[in-house]
């Protein structure tokens, strides 16, 4: 029976920085930072894909020509906090001049699908950092709930209690621009 081995952490202990990341290995696994700990998140499944993919055609469908919709970005906070959302909204006129690595000041829009493994992460980490970044508006998608849309918007320098999107319920949202779906089509 073959075995997979574990990466190897080609160097010393935490706090590890941005730049330590560069010099992983690109074994399919998911590298972030939080204040210079590790956060290791394994391939995406494909129901997690799938609401991805649904939310990334959703937020085309009605972007204005200025913004535009991408998947998988590296957001680089500081030295030490560096993120992976699955989907953004940025200006268009960013993604030709970023390079390697967004600025939370490019989004206008953080998303992140929820899974058993990253649900507490997303819930409390991932809202912490990106309001404490400056990203206007984060939503939470929890494909285990139905699923369920979690809208996070900005108040100052955190977010409000999120308002929750149940499928069968329409969400109907004004920002980073009027968009209006149910988030059963997360799921289909």
């Amino acid at each position: 029976m073959a075995t997979i081995e574990p990466a190897k952490i080609p160097f010393g202990k935490p706090p590890y920085t941005v730049d330590d990341l560069l010099k992983f290995p690109d074994d399919g696994n998911r590298y972030e930072l939080f204040n210079g700990s590790l956060l290791v998140s394994p391939a995406p499944t494909p129901p997690h894909q799938l609401a991805i993919t649904n939310v990334l055609l959703i937020l085309q469908r009605a972007a204005p020509p200025h913004l535009v919709t991408l998947t998988n970005v590296n957001l680089r906070v500081t030295d030490k906090d560096y993120y992976i959302p699955d989907v953004v909204v940025v200006p268009r006129s960013s993604v030709k001049t970023v390079g390697l690595m967004f600025t939370p000041r490019d989004m206008l829009l953080a998303v992140e699908v929820g899974s058993s493994s990253t649900r507490d992460r997303d819930e409390a980490l991932k809202a912490f950092a990106y309001a404490k970044a400056g990203i206007p508006t984060y939503w939470r998608i929890e494909p285990e709930e139905g699923p369920t849309l979690y809208v996070y918007e900005l108040n100052g320098g955190t977010y409000d209690t999120p308002t929750a999107y149940k499928a069968g319920a329409v969400a109907d949202l004004k920002i980073p621009f009027p968009i209006r779906f149910d988030p059963a089509e997360l799921d289909q």
